[in-house]
C-alpha cells in the first residue's frame, strides 16, 4: 500500500487511509470486483480515485447527477489531475476530438451518465480506450429495490463485454441485502468482495417529543445552541 499512500499524501495530504479505505483499494489494485457500501461522507471517491491514479490508464466513473460529477472533476482538477466529462448536446465531431484527448492527453478519469452510455458512438470511442478500472458510483440506483431506480443503470454491463478483463468497483451509501444483489447479478461481478461500514454516528443522538406546542419545544432546543439564530429561522 506504499504507493497508494504516496498518492493520498500527495494529493489529499493525508497520511493515513479510514476504515475500510486501505482494504478496499488493495482489492481494487489486485483487479477483484468490488462493492463499498459506506456512508455518506464516508470517503468513497478515494476508494475507486487512488486505486486509477496508481495505474496506466483511464478510470470511467459512471454518475447519474451532473452536479455530482461536475463536482469531482472540479475537486480533481485543483489537485492538478485530468479528469472530463462529455458535455450535454456535444455533437459527433466534439465527442470523437474528446476521446482523442483523454486517449493522448493522459487523462485519468472520464465521467459518464448511464444514459450516455447507451450511444453506440460512445460505445465504440470506449474500446479505442486502455480502460483501468470500472466505478459505478450511487450503485443503488441500478436495483428497482433502490429508492432512485435508474432504467439505463441496468445497461452498465455493456462495459464488461467492451472490456471483460477490467475490474469493476460499485459504490454506495444505501443499499439492502436485495439491491446488493441486484448490483451483483447486473452489473456481472465477478466473484465481489463486498466492504460495509457501519452506519452509526456516535456523535449523532435521536429523541422523540409528544407534545402539542411543537413550536414552542422547537424554540427551546435551538435556544440551547447559541451559534443558532432562532428568529431567522421562525421567519417566513
Amino acid at each position: 500500500m506504499t504507493n497508494a499512500l504516496e498518492i493520498l499524501e500527495k494529493y489529499w495530504k493525508h497520511n493515513s487511509f479510514r476504515t475500510p479505505q486501505a482494504a478496499i483499494i488493495e482489492a481494487v489494485l489486485a483487479k477483484n470486483d468490488c462493492i463499498a457500501l459506506l456512508p455518506t461522507g464516508g470517503g468513497k471517491s478515494i476508494c475507486f480515485q487512488i486505486p486509477a491514479l496508481a495505474s496506466n490508464g483511464v478510470c470511467i466513473v459512471i454518475s447519474p447527477l451532473i452536479a455530482l460529477m461536475q463536482d469531482q472533476i472540479s475537486a480533481l482538477k485543483k489537485k492538478g489531475i485530468k479528469a472530463t466529462s462529455i458535455a450535454s448536446g456535444s455533437t459527433t465531431e466534439e465527442i470523437i476530438t474528446l476521446f482523442d484527448t483523454i486517449k493522448f492527453g493522459n487523462y485519468k478519469f472520464l465521467y459518464i451518465s448511464p444514459e450516455r452510455l447507451q450511444s453506440t458512438l460512445i460505445q465504440d470511442k470506449i474500446k479505442e480506450l486502455n480502460v483501468s478500472l470500472i466505478a459505478v458510483d450511487e450503485a443503488h440506483c441500478i436495483s428497482e429495490w433502490g429508492h432512485d431506480f435508474r432504467p439505463s443503470y441496468r445497461n452498465i454491463e455493456v462495459l464488461r463485454a467492451i472490456h471483460p478483463d477490467t475490474s469493476l468497483i460499485a459504490l454506495t451509501a444505501s443499499a439492502t441485502p436485495e439491491v446488493l444483489e441486484d448490483i451483483c447479478v447486473n452489473l456481472a461481478l465477478k466473484q465481489p468482495q463486498i466492504f460495509k461500514k457501519s452506519f452509526q454516528r456516535k456523535n449523532l443522538a435521536y429523541q422523540i417529543y409528544r407534545i402539542e406546542d411543537k413550536l414552542h419545544r422547537v424554540l427551546q432546543i435551538f435556544s440551547k445552541n447559541k451559534k443558532v439564530d432562532v428568529l431567522s429561522m421562525c421567519q417566513p
